[in-house]
């Protein structure tokens, strides 16, 4: 993993920001934060956690098909966007050492991501972790360069 980089989610007084600010403070995450925020899921993002979240870049976002977001932050749309949001976290706090030594990841939403490793880069899903272990007081950031999508669910 020797390309990706470590961070802190730290404030300039260094005391350690949850998530929700960690994202707001690191500034390319923005999209995943009003994606948390308009599924309704702030509580659990500010909450004590400990949680890791494997989270799209704004740029990983922009390479959405036409019209995706939009329809995803529709109101109506809030359970799918619950599920998006819920397939990129997992319990506990884990830096990229951790996750590089599975081969999936149970995440929050309930299904399993593949996990790979190869020649240092670790992707999850597909999705390659551009930024690993940033820091914050309820749990760890992983950047990721994709956006995943959960499988459909059968009733």
């Amino acid at each position: 993993m020797e390309t990706q980089r470590k961070d802190s989610g730290q404030n300039p007084s260094g005391t350690q920001q949850d998530i929700l600010s960690t994202f707001a403070q690191k500034g390319t995450f923005k999209t995943f934060s009003s994606a948390v925020d308009k599924a309704g899921l702030n509580d659990m993002f500010a909450g004590p956690g400990p949680m890791t979240v494997f989270a799209p870049t704004d740029e990983a976002f922009a390479k959405l098909p036409a019209g995706r977001l939009d329809e995803l932050f529709q109101p109506g749309n809030k359970e799918e966007l619950a599920a998006l949001v819920n397939y990129h976290v997992v319990k506990g706090r884990r830096n990229a050492v951790d996750v590089g030594k599975w081969e999936a990841a149970r995440t929050v939403h309930g299904q399993n991501a593949p996990i790979q490793l190869s020649r240092g880069n670790l992707s999850i899903d597909g999705a390659n972790v551009t930024s690993q272990d940033i820091e914050s007081s309820n749990g760890m950031i992983h950047g990721i360069d994709k956006v995943n999508i959960p499988q459909a669910r059968k009733n």
